[in-house]
């Protein structure tokens, strides 16, 4: 454990901010085996892709994900969607 103040204060920030992002992660991975479902039901396809860009761009935009994984995972959802259509 930290004995400087400033330490302590960026022990308990990490803390927080560690459990954002797994939060973050896991509703991420969730909208992406939620498409996954709907692609293999066939219904809902595009609202389903709808939904999990926009979640892949937060996730970008928030840090969660590289700018570039979240582009190569649109491009293959897109793939995944005009394939199930």
């Amino acid at each position: 454990m930290p004995n400087i103040k400033s330490a302590k204060k960026r022990v308990l920030v990490s803390k927080l901010q560690n459990e954002k992002n797994r939060a973050a992660k896991s509703a991420l991975r969730t909208q992406l085996k939620k498409f996954d479902a709907a692609v293999e039901a066939k219904e809902g396809v595009t609202e389903a892709f709808k939904a999990t860009v926009k979640a892949i761009d937060k996730a970008a935009a928030n840090g969660i994900l590289h700018k570039n994984t979240a582009a190569r995972k649109k491009s293959q959802l897109a793939s995944k969607c005009n394939s199930a259509q």
